[in-house]
C-alpha cells in the first residue's frame, strides 16, 4: 500500500474499481432543476443511496474482504458500525462465504440492525456510542483472531470508497465543487484522493453534522475523523463545514418531495450545505448522497417536522362553548378555508377555563405559510381566540 500519510494511491483505487465490477453499482448522477433554482447554480446528486445495501459502504467492505487469506477467511470478520458499514460487511462476508460479527450502538436504527442480521451476521447492540461498539469489536478480534474491518482507518477500505471519485470524474467532468459527508472520514478521504489525481482543479468540501451531541445524521455520528483520514483530509480538502439538524431535516424533506430520493441524514448533509449557502466555490456543484438507510420512524418524524416548518401543517388551540354544535361550527369554518383536519383533541380536565367552555386543539393540513395565516385570520374574525402551536 501507499505510505501511511498519503493513503491509497490512484493505482490502488483503480484496482479496487476493477475488483468491484459486477458487484458495486455505478450509481447515477441526477441533475436537479429544483435545487439548481433554489441555490442559483447547477446542482447534481450522486445517488449512492441507490447502492447495494443502501450506501457507499459496500465498496470498501467488498474491497477489504477480497484481500483476506484462507486462514483469515476461516476465522471470519468483525466490524463496528453505526449501521451502514455493518450492513456492508455483513453482505460482503455472506457473499464470500465467511462468518461475520457486527457490533452497533444500542440506539442504532433498528432498520440497519435488522439488515445486518438478515445478511446472516451475528449482530450485537453494545454501548451508547459508536466508540463503545468499536471497543467491543476490537476486543472480540483480539480474543478470537477474527479480522477487524475498520470503517475508515484502513487504506484498502478507503481505496474502495475512492472509486466514487473515479466515477464522478467521468460522470461530471465539469464539476466545480464536490460536497462529501464526513464522519470517520473514509468516504471523503477516498474521493478526495481520487479526484486530486484525476481532476486536480475541482473544489472538494467536507460536510459534517454537529459533533457535540445527538444528531439525526447517525451515519456520521462519530466524535472525530480517524488519524489516517484526518491527515488525508487536511491535505486535500479545500474546506470543512458543519450543518445543523434543522438544515439536514430540510434537505431530507426536499430530496424526498422534489427529487423522489429517500436519503438518510448523513447522506443529506451536502445538500443541506448548499441550501444554507455555505458550500462556496462556483460552477456545477455535486452532492454525494452517501446513503438512504433512514429508519422509517425517523423519516416520519423528519417529514412531519419539515412539513410543519414549511407551513404544510398547522396546529392551533382555541376555546369553544361546551354545548352541542360549537365544534361543527369551527370545523365548517376550517373546511370553508380549505384546511384538512387530521386530528381534534378536547381538553377539559386540568384546564384553567370556565366550566361552560372546552379547549380544542386542531391539527390541520395546509398548503403553505400563507394558507396558515389565512386560516388563522378567518378564525380570529369569527371571534375565536387562537393560539398557534406549530
Amino acid at each position: 500500500m501507499a505510505t501511511e500519510t498519503a493513503g491509497p494511491t490512484l493505482a490502488e483505487i483503480e484496482a479496487a474499481r476493477r475488483g468491484l465490477e459486477g458487484v458495486a453499482r455505478v450509481t447515477p448522477v441526477y441533475g436537479s432543476e429544483t435545487f439548481s433554482g433554489l441555490i442559483g447554480r447547477e446542482v447534481l446528486l450522486k445517488a449512492e443511496n441507490l447502492q447495494r445495501t443502501g450506501s457507499f459502504k459496500i465498496r470498501g467492505a467488498v474491497t477489504r474482504i477480497a484481500t483476506l487469506s484462507d486462514e483469515e477467511r476461516e476465522t471470519g470478520v468483525v466490524a463496528a458500525s453505526a449501521g451502514n458499514h455493518g450492513q456492508a460487511v455483513a453482505w460482503a462476508a455472506r457473499e464470500a462465504g465467511i462468518p461475520a460479527r457486527i457490533y452497533v450502538p444500542q440506539d442504532a436504527p433498528m432498520s440497519k440492525v435488522e439488515a445486518c442480521r438478515n445478511y446472516a451476521a451475528v449482530t450485537e447492540m453494545v454501548g451508547a456510542t459508536f466508540e463503545e461498539a468499536l471497543s467491543a469489536a476490537r476486543t472480540y478480534a483480539n480474543e478470537t483472531g477474527a479480522t477487524f474491518v475498520h470503517p475508515y482507518e484502513d487504506e484498502i477500505v478507503i481505496a474502495g470508497q475512492g472509486t466514487i471519485g473515479l466515477e464522478l470524474a467521468e460522470q461530471v467532468p465539469n464539476a466545480g465543487t464536490v460536497l462529501i459527508p464526513v464522519g470517520g472520514g473514509g468516504l471523503a478521504a477516498g474521493i478526495a484522493r481520487a479526484l486530486h489525481e484525476v481532476k486536480p482543479g475541482v473544489r472538494m468540501v467536507g460536510v459534517e453534522a454537529g459533533r457535540d451531541g445527538y444528531t439525526i445524521a447517525d451515519g456520521i455520528a462519530v466524535k472525530h475523523p480517524g488519524e489516517l483520514t484526518s491527515r488525508i483530509l487536511d491535505d486535500l480538502l479545500d474546506d470543512m463545514i458543519t450543518v445543523s439538524d434543522e438544515e439536514i431535516s430540510e434537505a431530507i424533506v426536499l430530496l424526498l418531495e422534489r427529487s423522489k430520493l429517500v436519503v438518510e441524514g448523513a447522506g443529506a448533509v451536502g445538500v443541506a450545505a448548499l441550501l444554507a449557502g455555505r458550500a462556496g466555490g462556483s460552477g456545477p456543484a455535486v452532492a454525494v448522497l452517501s446513503g438512504g438507510n433512514i429508519d422509517p420512524t425517523m423519516l416520519i418524524s423528519v417529514m412531519r417536522h419539515g412539513l410543519t416548518a414549511g407551513g404544510r401543517y398547522l396546529v392551533v388551540r382555541t376555546h369553544l362553548g361546551d354545548r352541542p354544535g360549537e365544534l361543527i361550527k369551527l370545523l365548517s369554518l376550517v373546511a370553508a378555508e380549505r384546511g384538512n383536519v387530521i386530528s381534534v383533541e378536547h381538553h377539559r380536565e386540568g384546564m384553567d377555563i370556565p366550566v361552560s367552555e372546552t379547549e380544542v386543539e386542531l391539527t390541520l393540513v395546509t398548503r403553505d405559510e400563507d394558507h396558515c395565516l389565512q386560516l388563522l385570520a378567518a378564525m380570529t374574525e369569527r371571534g375565536y381566540k387562537v393560539e398557534r402551536l406549530k
